[in-house]
């Protein structure tokens, strides 16, 4: 049964991009990996290979061109953010487990933060700093995944921030998020970045230097909605756009909330739908979108994480059984 939904009137900001080029560069080929069910992110051990978590419960890891499919652990829930500790562990956000991390080669769970005894709603996606503090994000207080739309259409605001300490110490750092998604560390670890998928930014919150324990935004007015975060080795961070922005979904938001109530009353197929389309986003640290990938594809949509490695960009969707990989253009 669908929960209810108390919309908040919301006025959504004017695109605003930033760019080197004002217009998107041409999507490259993209090569497709299968996988045994749909997932929702991607990460990359030590030695190149590629891990995921599926809708089934698996984590499973792959060779970079797609074979040598094995099963590392079942979570027994939904996992959708995966990140490699400096360590060599993989710390695992699960939607109805919590915080775990497995050890890969040992083929061992441990439940970090159990979510019922934490109040982890929707534990979605993770950053892990040097010292292996884990920064990671708790999308909503009102809804599980499976009713992720209902966010979206609310706008109330329910998402978290949190740091999880080496020592076992858990502390809120963010709370007021609008669906709290992706999670990035800066290159030299003086910010964590945030995704408000709601609202079309990332926001950061200091970690170092004389703005320690503030936060304003590092993007905003994005041209889409922003899932998972990553960095790469020349401290940008990689956004992944599931779907642009949907005007109708706008116009709703500054309308009377009666009428997002009678939206969500409607069949799925008849809500604000996501748009097939392949984009993806690099921010430097001051705030610049330096690449802007856009496209489309008949085999792959809805890009909900991403990690760049050796040269490779490697695309995650919710809605795919499949990763996809492309060649960044130098």
């Amino acid at each position: 049964m669908k929960p209810s939904v108390e919309p908040v009137v919301w006025t959504p900001p004017p695109r605003s991009r930033v760019s080197t080029s004002q217009r998107p560069e041409p999507l490259p080929a993209l090569r497709l990996l299968s996988l045994p069910a749909r997932g929702e992110d991607v990460a990359v051990d030590r030695e190149g290979r590629l891990l995921a978590g599926l809708e089934d419960g698996r984590i499973v890891r792959l060779a970079s061109d797609g074979s040598a499919l094995e099963t590392l652990a079942n979570t027994g829930g939904r996992p959708i953010g995966i990140e490699v500790a400096p360590d060599g562990s993989v710390v695992i956000c699960d939607t109805r487990r919590g915080l775990l991390r497995l050890a890969p080669e040992a083929r061992s769970l441990e439940l970090l933060l159990d979510a019922r005894a934490h109040d982890l709603r929707l534990c979605n996606n993770a950053a892990i700093a040097g010292d292996g503090t884990i920064y990671f994000s708790d999308s909503s207080r009102r809804f599980d995944l499976e009713h992720w739309r209902a966010d979206l259409i609310e706008h109330s605001g329910t998402g978290r921030l949190f740091k999880l300490s080496p020592d076992g110490k858990l502390e809120l750092l963010l709370s007021g998020l609008q669906f709290a998604n992706g999670v990035a560390l800066a290159a030299d670890e003086s910010f964590v970045a945030v995704a408000e998928t709601g609202a079309y930014r990332i926001t950061r919150y200091w970690l170092a230097g004389e703005r320690r324990g503030a936060c304003d935004l590092l993007a905003h007015g994005l041209p889409g909605f922003p899932d998972n975060l990553s960095s790469n080795e020349r401290g940008e961070i990689w956004v992944a756009i599931a779907s642009p922005r949907n005007p109708l979904l706008d116009l709703l938001h500054r309308s009377a909330p009666i009428l997002r109530k009678l939206a969500w009353a409607l069949p799925e197929r008849a809500q604000p739908q996501p748009v097939r389309q392949v984009r993806a986003l690099a921010i430097a640290a001051d705030g610049t979108i330096v690449r802007d990938l856009c496209g489309s594809s008949d085999d792959f949509h809805m890009v909900t994480g991403m990690r760049e490695h050796a040269g490779t960009l490697y695309l995650a969707s919710l809605e795919e059984a499949r990763l996809a990989a492309l060649t960044l253009p130098t």
